[in-house]
């Protein structure tokens, strides 16, 4: 994994925010037009939106590199890390529809495709496993995300991912040797333990969905 090139990416936005404040503007345009089921704290919506999407994007190199050290632990490494590549490849070659953005809202949507490229991964991993390979909990975040880039280009965000997942795993991927010795040692509690450090990522930032409170 290359996620340094990754983190020297995000860096380059941050200063590229610095500089602008492009994406602090874009948020207070967002704003009013938010979902009402997206809470903010009434004190500072607009900050606490800002340090969300920068939050959401500083934490793709951290899931990716954690991620790929479970797949080594759990021997399932040929299997995930071509996964983990696209979502590496996404942020160091965009797709087109992501050209000719630049800066931390850009990030956002290539943070975006990550993320939902891992949640399409733990998806099939509920399906085969009953567990998810990878207990992360961005699926808030990810809701929130989708709702700042805007329901039409989301969506074609979600067909690259889909696509992607269907080409490199496929039902021959579960049958594998390797991963049926996994599936023998999926409930083990080191692999559950290396994830237990992820707590919820909009709730460390007090950015949710009401819908989150009433099911609380």
């Amino acid at each position: 994994m290359n996620t340094a090139a990754l983190r020297e990416l995000i860096h380059h936005a941050h200063q590229h925010e610095a500089a602008t404040g492009q994406l602090l503007r874009q948020v207070a345009n967002q704003l009013p037009h938010l979902h009402p089921a997206i809470h903010l704290p009434d004190a500072d919506a607009k900050g606490a939106l800002t340090r969300f999407v920068a939050a959401y994007i500083d934490l793709v190199p951290d899931l990716l590199d954690a991620a790929h050290a479970v797949a080594v632990e759990a021997g399932i490494e040929s299997q995930i890390k071509p996964v983990l590549k696209i979502a590496e490849h996404f942020f160091i070659t965009p797709p087109d529809i992501l050209a000719d953005h630049e800066g931390l809202d850009s990030l956002l949507d290539e943070a975006y495709l990550a993320h939902r490229l891992v949640e399409e991964v733990n998806d099939l991993y509920i399906r085969h496993f009953g567990r998810p390979l990878i207990p992360s909990n961005t699926t808030v975040a990810s809701v929130i995300a989708h709702q700042l880039i805007g329901e039409t280009f989301a969506n074609h965000l979600d067909e690259a991912v889909h696509k992607a997942v269907d080409e490199l795993l496929d039902e021959e991927s579960f049958e594998l040797a390797s991963v049926e010795a996994y599936r023998d040692r999926i409930a083990s509690p080191h692999t559950e333990a290396a994830w237990k450090r992820w707590p919820c990522l909009s709730r460390q930032l007090g950015v949710g969905l009401e819908l989150e409170e009433h099911e609380a």
